[in-house]
């Protein structure tokens, strides 16, 4: 007689694979499975991370902040500049604002597009504890894809500067595999 082991009934039991060519082959299950437990994740950090952004900040303020023009508070050298662009940062605020960090402008030049808008390209550099931070890899990600939904701005690098922050591991790792470019 053989024993039944049951999970718990709301969590699918892991799908066993044969191992073909000695690798594993994963079945189309197993990806739904996957990706269905990344969304859960990921919305469930993005709740999270909205919650303590509107915990440490007015929301009618933010609102304000995202309704400025990125490129006239340039051109005015308004100081909502800096809050502004944090204004339009996603789940990554989050862990700024945790870190007690921030967005530097080391460099910003207006461009004009294709479609003859005029849009920010920026170079940027972080401050705060973000300084050197172990998780700046994927931060700094969050901020380049965060800033670049902005239709104000057009392209976001940041200062090498960043790089003398790390050892040469975490330094290889961002260059290679860090997806943001350096200047």
């Amino acid at each position: 007689m053989s024993a039944l082991v049951l999970g718990h009934p709301k969590i699918p039991a892991p799908l066993r694979v044969p191992m073909v060519d000695g690798a594993d082959r994963t079945s189309p299950a197993s990806d739904n499975l996957e990706e269905a437990y990344r969304a859960q994740i990921t919305a469930a950090m993005e709740k999270e991370a909205q919650r303590r952004v509107t915990e440490s900040h007015d929301p009618d303020e933010i609102s304000r902040l995202e309704a400025l023009s990125l490129v006239e508070l340039f051109e005015a050298e308004d100081a909502d500049l800096i809050p502004a662009l944090m204004a339009r940062l996603g789940p990554v605020r989050a862990a700024l604002d945790g870190h007690g960090g921030a967005l530097v402008v080391a460099l910003a030049t207006i461009e004009e597009t294709n479609s003859r808008r005029r849009a920010l390209s920026l170079v940027i550099d972080l401050d705060g504890a973000c300084v050197s931070c172990g998780a700046a890899p994927g931060t700094l990600k969050g901020i380049q894809d965060d800033l670049l939904m902005d239709s104000e701005i057009i392209e976001v690098r940041f200062s090498s500067e960043m790089l003398e922050w790390f050892d040469e591991l975490q330094r290889d790792f961002v260059l290679k595999h860090g997806g943001v470019v350096f200047v």
